[in-house]
């Protein structure tokens, strides 16, 4: 069982935890799902916000959803495959924009302070490249696995959602690696323009991309395998903040390709790892889209963003909180003297 006070030293640890996570509570659906038609509103009028707060319930473990605190945690992580020339950016900017954050400087600050939600800042070990995975894994085992214990630390009880969001040059190539990896098709179909790199650098990153996954195939024999081989330590720590938000009863929103990625890796570990995710956006990123049809999920928004931070995701975070505040503070037709719908 997961316990925050002794992370998990393996990767073989935490393909014990994937195998014990917590269901749904069905009680507390169950009692929003019996509130639903006493509301003083036609039955299914709000559309998919009563599915949300049906879902946050759920994942919250109450019978009030609720979105008082929501937290957006950006992870920062260097990748050695930069080295490749990926990027449009140099990886000394990875420093550059964590100071950004901290400063105040940054979209995602305006976003959150736009929406009431808390955001934190975590490092992962940014001074510390991982290794070029066109030559390499990525990371070992106890690498990888310590980015994933450093991602659960940053779920909190609490918490009312959690936004996984990350700041790495070279970070969609990582995602990119991963979905072709996990999904198939060609290296293009999942290779993008990140943050804007011109023909030749993208001829050049699919390439690299593509290379990657025939070098590490061998290795490569589940989710954990693939995060080990072609991630980075930012991602490997989002997917590790995603499992312990599942065991603290943290519901997740998604942000784009990168967070996605982090997320794809545990889905491919079992198919119900997610259940507890929702996507927030889909970015103009290509690869991104067809992740989520992967995922079978549904974003919320589509603005056409592709900056990463979790900033297309905290856009969607006042969805949540209206449908959560909808469905526990409407009066009931009985509350409110209004006559409900008539049995007929």
């Amino acid at each position: 069982m997961f316990n925050p006070k002794h992370p998990p030293q393996n990767l073989e640890e935490i393909r014990a935890l994937l195998a014990e996570l917590p269901d749904v509570d069905q009680d507390a659906q169950a009692a929003v799902a019996a509130r639903e038609p006493t509301l003083t509103k036609p039955a299914g009028s709000l559309g998919r916000l009563e599915d949300f707060s049906l879902w946050l319930a759920g994942w919250q473990g109450t019978s009030r959803p609720r979105m008082s605190r929501p937290r957006v945690t950006v992870f920062a992580g260097s990748h050695g495959v930069v080295a490749q020339g990926v990027s449009a950016f140099p990886a000394s900017v990875n420093q550059q924009m964590v100071e950004n954050f901290i400063n105040g400087g940054a979209a995602i600050n305006q976003i959150c302070k736009s929406v009431d939600a808390e955001l934190r800042v975590m490092e992962v070990a940014l001074e510390v490249p991982t290794n070029d995975f066109a030559n390499e894994p990525a990371m070992d085992d106890e690498a990888c696995a310590e980015a994933m214990a450093f991602g659960m630390s940053a779920i909190e009880k609490g918490l009312d959602l959690f936004v996984p969001g990350e700041m790495g040059i070279g970070n969609t190539t990582s995602a990119a690696a991963i979905s072709h990896a996990l999904y198939g098709g060609n290296a293009s179909d999942w290779t993008g323009r990140g943050t804007g790199i011109d023909d030749a650098t993208l001829d050049r990153k699919t390439r690299v991309v593509g290379d990657a996954i025939i070098l590490h195939k061998n290795q490569m024999h589940d989710g954990l395998d693939v995060l080990r081989c072609v991630g980075g330590r930012e991602i490997a720590a989002m997917a590790g903040a995603i499992i312990a938000a599942r065991f603290s009863r943290v519901p997740v929103l998604l942000d784009g390709y990168v967070s996605c990625a982090a997320a794809a890796v545990l889905a491919a570990m079992r198919p119900d790892a997610l259940d507890h995710c929702l996507v927030g956006h889909v970015s103009a990123e290509p690869g991104h889209a067809r992740l989520i049809e992967k995922l079978g999920k549904e974003a919320l928004i589509n603005f056409g963003m592709r900056l990463g931070e979790g900033s297309g995701a905290a856009l969607a975070i006042p969805l949540l909180r209206a449908s959560a505040e909808c469905h526990t503070g409407m009066a009931t037709f009985e509350k409110a003297g209004i006559d409900g719908k008539e049995d007929t």
